[in-house]
């Protein structure tokens, strides 16, 4: 594996990129070196990202210098990744008012990219955007789109769309820039819960049609 590339992001935080893809490896990496640094002394939080960990420490217990020497060992032996999540099967209607472009453009039929989008086990790379929104991969390469053009200003709940490699479900209404292939009635985030997102990093989605 390649060396990481570590910087400073101001006098009290750092990131650790591993990598550059949208890839089911790197992330899994990424988050077992988050789960090794958060044990260690004077590391306030470490958050992954799809290749990549931001590591928050108290600088008056260690310093950028010290983590820096001792990264590079821990992303060779980051330690047990553990279990690979839960695994989520999501009920999809079909009916979004992207599907029928999104397959015109990708060069298939409407049919062929529901068969598709719901063929992989996809990973939550990770949480973010909104309260609950999982970046989920990757995708079919034949279903690669780049985001929309113009963004929606609001796009419904439930909303299941596409986007680059990734597919995703909107868990709250939201401006958007996804391709939107349809909708399902399950809630992705539940203020009341703890965590309050029904899908965490590290669990797995699988989508078939309601």
């Amino acid at each position: 594996m390649a060396k990481p590339r570590i910087q400073p992001l101001g006098d009290a935080a750092l990131l650790v990129q591993l990598g550059s893809r949208i890839d089911t490896a790197l992330n899994s990496r990424a988050h077992a070196v988050a789960a090794a640094l958060r044990k260690r002394s004077g590391i306030r939080d470490a958050a992954a990202g799809y290749a990549s960990v931001t590591v928050y420490y108290d600088p008056e217990r260690t310093s950028y210098r010290s983590l820096a020497a001792a990264i590079p060992k821990l992303v060779a032996h980051p330690g047990r990744v553990g279990p690979s999540g839960r695994l989520h099967r999501i009920p999809v209607t079909y009916d979004g008012p992207d599907l029928a472009e999104a397959a015109d453009q990708l060069d298939l039929t409407p049919e062929q990219v529901i068969r598709l989008h719901g063929q992989p086990i996809y990973r939550v790379f990770m949480v973010g955007f909104v309260p609950g929104f999982a970046y989920l991969g990757p995708l079919p390469p034949a279903l690669h789109l780049p985001r929309r053009r113009v963004p929606r200003t609001l796009v419904p709940a439930g909303s299941v769309a596409i986007a680059g490699a990734q597919t995703g479900i909107y868990p709250l209404p939201s401006p958007g820039g996804w391709h939107l292939l349809g909708r399902t009635p399950m809630r992705m985030f539940l203020p009341d819960s703890d965590p309050p997102s029904l899908l965490r990093p590290g669990d797995r989605v699988r989508f078939f049609p309601a």
